[in-house]
């Protein structure tokens, strides 16, 4: 026994040999391949922009910009833990989307530490886990900073309501952001100077008007001054519009807005008078203005005189207001169904259902499918180019001359007055391009309304 102990003892303690020891050697390659076979499989590397399409509901595009900002995630443990929050919190898939494709380092938040302290110190204020559900999206990453309660609590009796709240937030986040207080005093101060409260911007239509709380104070001061310049009362709801067009747009902007109107063809004076009649009239788009004056001038046949005084017209929808409208009232004087001639503005004017029911149903039943075409027409689909082509063998001519509208019996007619109305309106450089989906994509509202119209123009 003492000498089978000695050689066991023996076998342990000398060193490596590739000679076979009892017959179990194995050669170095084949132990290798033993233990490679054997070895567990490393899990696959947690891709953070897959998990945001599958796991959180990002598109693929929202999920390639958000995963820039949180490559570190090397785990969905944490954003696990965080979907399951929010979702216990009442928020619905797409509102947590939302949420995440605005502020993806909500992912990376601590839910006890931070999230359910938020919770918690909007609780104290009384709001109610539906209202902290609402203002979750839209507060973005200052839902997360610790001053979240206290500029709440200090915005709420400036504001009157949770809903203003929103209702401001949508526009400018920046309203709940770290400090805002300290430069929210003054300014609240120098627009009550201006004869504007806190409630005045939170009723206001003017989808800006909240920006103004946070704007650069000295910039602020300029635009009041440059308003009052245009002889606008400070008392007026017109100096309040007018302030936020010109608080909010650079000077640089503003100026290339006043080249293109006197391109169009108006006067400084023309301006002046367009900018205290409509005082927002800056914070329109240069595309919009263009196509507007354009159209009022070009297919309504107005004045610039009388754009001048109605300068509201400009603001209205080209594709569904302006041109449905338009060719509606073409089609009723056609047929002779409007005896007299219609001020134009009174009836751009007009609210949708009032127009509906003064210059549609009242037609029905003389033009059969009136309603349904004035209906597509005001709608932001359409079939365009490819209407063009399925109509033009059902339909006769429609073509301009020197302003009036007369028929023709070729059907190459409408081909060629379709192909004007893309260019115009597309800016298309040939007709070569009037097939390009772009071009087909922009204008196929107003394509198919036209041929819509058409078709019931010439179906007697």
């Amino acid at each position: 026994m003492i000498q089978f102990r000695r050689r066991i003892l023996t076998l342990l303690l000398q060193p490596a040999s590739p000679r076979p020891i009892a017959g179990i050697f194995l050669p170095p390659c084949s132990l290798r391949r033993l233990l490679s076979t054997t070895a567990p499989v490393s899990p696959k590397p947690f891709a953070v922009e897959d998990y945001l399409v599958a796991g959180c509901g990002l598109t693929r595009a929202e999920a390639a910009k958000a995963s820039a900002k949180i490559s570190h995630l090397s785990s969905p443990s944490n954003p696990d833990a965080v979907i399951a929050f929010l979702s216990d919190l009442g928020l619905p898939r797409p509102q947590i989307a939302a949420a995440i494709a605005a502020d993806p380092r909500l992912l990376c938040a601590d839910v006890e530490k931070n999230l359910a302290k938020r919770v918690g110190e909007l609780g104290d204020l009384g709001f109610s886990r539906s209202q902290i559900a609402r203002l979750l999206p839209l507060a973005g990453w200052c839902f997360r900073s610790s001053s979240l309660a206290t500029n709440l609590a200090f915005w709420l009796p400036v504001f009157g309501s949770f809903d203003k709240i929103l209702k401001a937030l949508r526009m400018n986040k920046n309203l709940l952001s770290p400090g805002v207080q300290k430069s929210a005093k003054p300014i609240l101060a120098f627009l009550e100077q201006c004869g504007i409260n806190a409630s005045d911007v939170a009723r206001s239509s003017t989808m800006y008007s909240s920006r103004l709380l946070t704007a650069n104070p000295e910039y602020l001061r300029d635009a009041v001054a440059r308003v009052e310049e245009l002889g606008l009362d400070r008392s007026s709801r017109r100096f309040h519009r007018g302030l936020v067009a010109v608080a909010l747009v650079s000077k640089e902007t503003a100026a290339r807005k006043i080249r293109l109107m006197e391109e169009l063809g108006f006067s400084q004076d023309d301006l002046l008078v367009i900018m205290r009649k409509l005082p927002n009239f800056l914070a329109l788009s240069e595309k919009k203005i263009r196509r507007a004056v354009e159209f009022l001038k070009r297919d309504v046949g107005l004045e610039g005189r009388y754009i001048v005084q109605r300068p509201v017209l400009l603001s209205y929808s080209l594709e569904r207001r302006l041109l449905p409208r338009h060719c509606l009232l073409k089609v009723l004087r056609t047929k002779g169904l409007l005896n007299s001639e219609l001020d134009y503005y009174s009836t751009a004017a007009l609210s949708e259902k009032k127009f509906v029911n003064k210059f549609v149903h009242p037609y029905e039943d003389h033009i059969a499918g009136l309603a349904d075409a004035y209906a597509s027409g005001c709608s932001e689909e359409g079939n365009g180019v490819a209407s063009l082509l399925s109509l033009q063998t059902e339909m006769d001519a429609w073509e301009i001359e020197n302003g009036e509208d007369f028929l023709v019996r070729k059907k190459e007619g409408i081909v060629d007055y379709c192909q004007m109305i893309l260019i115009d309106y597309a800016g298309a450089n040939n007709a070569g391009e009037l097939c390009c989906s772009a071009a087909s994509a922009m204008m196929s509202p107003c394509v198919f309304w036209l041929l819509t119209i058409a078709r019931i123009l010439f179906d007697d």
